[in-house]
């Protein structure tokens, strides 16, 4: 069992956590890591956190899991009552969960913790054995959003960049994107409460960012300039309505001559990290293991 630590930092003008995963054996590698959750909610003890942190340190990497500020509820009706078939909690469920978590602010306050909680990966990680040249930075779904507006910052702000962006089945443009004729049919056959419609990835969005103001990307990377973002790795939910943003985003990457591998996990549907033992859970676990553990 990894012997886990928080540590209190302060972005954006509010104070928020991390939690430290040490390798026992570290290998020189470190992540700086975000769950999901709509920006609204979600906790470091969700599988989608929780799991990333302690599978990566059995093999050396340690992680830093940042307990960012959420965003208000406001959007929370608007995205429709879960599936009864999946392992959700219901709209009350959060909304009682999440109220315990303290003051919650609307972007930029999340973007500036990501940034905040990588520079102090990045100045305490010889304190875990990591190479400060090798902490990368990635999350899932809201959080894979947050990782890359804040490479965006970082890489404005002309300073330490990660080794490599990780974003497991990201939301990168604001907006849900047009599929195309194999995904839209693919997407038939997925229950609609596990899919995220025009509608719902509006209200989440203006929920974050009212005005859709974002001239830099910093709220969402895609199309903006990417040119001079650090390697990516983007690993896509098949049954998804949002990968075709992680899939433009990767042509976006190679267009802005910026090294991305780009994988789609065949038959997941979006949050599948919150699923232990999930077959894409377990190959995206090695895909991070291996991309951040890259010397």
């Amino acid at each position: 069992m990894t012997d886990t630590h928080d540590i209190a930092l302060e972005g954006g003008g509010h104070e928020f956590r991390v939690r430290v995963y040490p390798a026992a054996e570290p290998s020189g590698a470190l992540l700086v890591w975000l769950h999901g959750g709509a920006f609204m909610f979600g906790t470091l003890e969700m599988p989608e956190a929780d799991q990333v942190g302690r599978r990566l340190t059995a093999h050396g990497i340690s992680v830093v899991s940042v307990d960012y500020t959420l965003a208000p509820l406001d959007a929370l009706e608007q995205l429709g009552p879960p599936d009864p078939d999946a392992d959700v909690p219901s709209p009350e469920q959060l909304r009682a969960e999440i109220e315990a978590a303290g003051p919650r602010a609307r972007f930029p306050v999340a973007g500036l913790q990501t940034v905040a909680a990588f520079d102090w990966a990045v100045a305490n990680a010889s304190a875990y054995g990591a190479d400060p040249e090798r902490v990368s930075l990635g999350g899932a779904s809201a959080g894979a959003n947050l990782s890359a507006g804040a490479a965006m910052r970082l890489r404005d702000r002309g300073t330490t960049m990660p080794k490599v962006l990780a974003l497991v089945y990201p939301s990168l443009h604001d907006g849900i994107l047009p599929p195309n004729a194999e995904t839209t049919e693919l997407l038939r056959e997925v229950p609609a409460a596990r899919l995220f419609t025009p509608e719902s990835r509006a209200a989440i969005n203006r929920n974050y960012l009212p005005d859709g103001h974002d001239p830099d990307g910093y709220a969402f990377p895609g199309g903006h300039d990417l040119a001079g973002l650090p390697e990516v790795l983007i690993v896509n939910a098949e049954l998804d309505s949002l990968r075709p943003s992680g899939e433009a985003f990767a042509a976006e990457l190679a267009a802005a001559s910026v090294d991305v591998r780009v994988v789609r996990q065949h038959g997941a549907m979006h949050g599948y990290l919150n699923e232990i033992g999930h077959p894409a859970a377990e190959r995206t676990l090695t895909l991070l293991r291996d991309a951040v553990a890259m010397r």
